[in-house]
C-alpha cells in the first residue's frame, strides 16, 4: 500500500462521484444533493461493484427529501397516529398499542433519528416482548406501516426501510371445537327455557338462526325483512369482513323459524328481523347448565359447514354461501378434518367393489 504523506489527501478521485481511500482501498460515494454534500461509505474495495453501489445510493437520494432527515422516531410515530383514527376502534387500539410501545421501548430511544435506524434496532424490539404469533403479527404489520409512510413522505428511501426484512409469522391452525346438531338444539331449548329472562326466546331465535342459516353475527344482527325474498327464497346480507354483499337461499330448516317471526312482527322492509346483537351470555350460560364446551357464535357456523359437508354438499357451493370467492379454497384447508364419525363412514366407500350408483354399460352400447 502506498506510504502518504503528511499533507497529502488520501480521498483519491476515480470517477465522478467517487472516491477510494487510500489507506484501506475502500470505495467512497461523495456528491450534492439539494446543495448538500453527502458523503457514503460504499462498503466495498472491488472497483466494479463500488460502481454498482453508487448507482444505487444515487438513487436512493433522490428519493429523500433532505428537509426532513432529522425527523425523529417519536415524530413519526405520532404521525401515524393522526392518519389512522378512522379506522375501528378496536383496530385503533391495537395500533395504538403498538406505537406507545415504540415510543417508550425502543433501543436506541425516541428520539433517534429515523435516517438512522438499523434493521436490527426493529429485531432487538420485537425481542423485548414474548408475543405469539398474532400479537406479533400486529407489532410488525404496524411498524412496516409507520416505516412505508416514512418512505412516502420522503424521510428514507425505500431501500433504507428498517422493516423490509421482517416477515409474517405463521399462526398455529388448531381443530375448534365444533358443536354436533344434537347439542346446537340442547343449547338453543336451554336458552329457550330461561322463563324469567326478558330475552331468552330473542336470544334462543338469534341462536337458532345462525345455526340453521350458517351467517355470522354481524350478517344476522344487521338482517332486516326487505333483505328476505320470500318468492325467490333468498336471503340477500352483506358480509362484514369482506365487505362484501351475496345471497344464501331460505334453507327448508331455517324458513319455518323466519315465517313464524314474519308473523308476529311488523314486517316492515327496514326492520331488524332480531331485536339483539349477540348473545354471548345466554350461549355461555347455557354451556355451563349443559357441561358443554365453551362454544361461541362462530361455532355454530362451522357446525352448520360441517353438516353441509357431510351432507355432500359441494364445497364450491358452501363457499358462496359463505361469501366466500376463492372457489372453496379456504373451507378446504379449514374444515378437512371433519368429524370422525364422517370419515368412518366415507371410508366403508373405499372398496374393490363397485358402487351402488354405478351403471355398467353393456358391450356395443352406444
Amino acid at each position: 500500500m502506498k506510504t502518504l504523506e503528511r499533507n497529502e489527501n488520501p480521498f483519491q478521485k476515480v470517477g465522478e462521484c467517487l472516491y477510494r481511500y487510500l489507506p484501506t482501498g475502500g470505495y467512497y460515494a461523495r456528491l450534492r444533493v439539494n446543495g448538500k454534500e453527502v458523503r457514503h461509505s460504499l462498503r466495498t474495495t472491488d472497483r466494479a461493484n463500488a460502481k454498482r453501489e453508487l448507482a444505487r445510493f444515487k438513487d436512493a437520494q433522490r428519493q429523500i427529501d433532505r428537509s426532513k432527515g432529522k425527523m425523529t422516531l417519536a415524530e413519526l410515530c405520532d404521525r401515524y397516529l393522526k392518519t389512522i383514527r378512522g379506522q375501528k376502534r378496536k383496530t385503533f387500539a391495537g395500533k395504538e398499542l403498538v406505537i406507545r410501545r415504540m415510543k417508550a421501548d425502543w433501543p436506541t430511544g425516541r428520539l433517534t433519528q429515523v435516517a438512522k435506524i438499523k434493521p436490527s434496532d426493529v429485531d432487538i424490539w420485537l425481542a423485548r416482548y414474548r408475543l405469539g404469533a398474532s400479537a406479533r403479527n400486529v407489532h410488525v404489520s404496524c411498524a412496516r406501516e409507520v416505516f412505508e409512510m416514512a418512505v412516502r413522505d420522503k424521510v428514507i428511501a425505500k431501500s433504507d426501510s428498517p422493516t423490509a426484512h421482517l416477515t409474517w409469522t405463521t399462526r398455529p391452525n388448531p381443530i375448534r371445537k365444533t358443536p354436533s346438531f344434537e347439542e346446537f338444539k340442547q343449547i338453543v331449548q336451554s336458552i329457550r327455557d330461561q322463563k324469567f329472562s326478558d330475552t331468552a326466546e330473542e336470544s334462543a331465535d338469534f341462536v337458532e338462526f345462525l345455526g340453521l342459516a350458517g351467517l355470522g353475527t354481524a350478517e344476522a344482527a344487521a338482517l332486516t325483512w326487505g333483505e328476505i325474498d320470500w318468492q325467490r327464497k333468498t336471503i340477500t346480507t352483506f358480509r362484514h369482513k369482506t365487505a362484501t354483499g351475496f345471497s344464501v337461499p331460505i334453507y327448508p330448516q331455517v324458513r319455518p323459524l323466519l315465517e313464524r317471526r314474519f308473523a308476529v312482527a311488523n314486517g316492515a322492509p327496514d326492520e331488524n328481523v332480531f331485536s339483539v346483537k349477540d348473545a354471548k351470555k345466554a350461549i355461555a350460560s347455557a354451556c355451563k347448565r349443559l357441561k358443554l364446551p365453551a362454544y361461541t357464535h362462530r361455532s355454530f357456523r362451522r357446525m352448520f359447514i360441517t353438516r353441509a359437508i357431510e351432507r355432500g354438499v359441494d364445497v364450491k357451493v358452501i363457499a358462496e354461501w359463505q361469501g366466500h370467492r376463492d372457489g372453496g379454497q379456504l373451507i378446504l384447508s379449514t374444515y378437512s378434518h371433519v368429524r370422525p364419525v364422517h370419515s368412518q363412514r366415507m371410508a366403508q366407500l373405499m372398496t374393490e367393489e363397485e358402487p351402488a350408483n354405478v351403471v355398467m354399460l353393456k358391450k356395443g352400447a352406444a
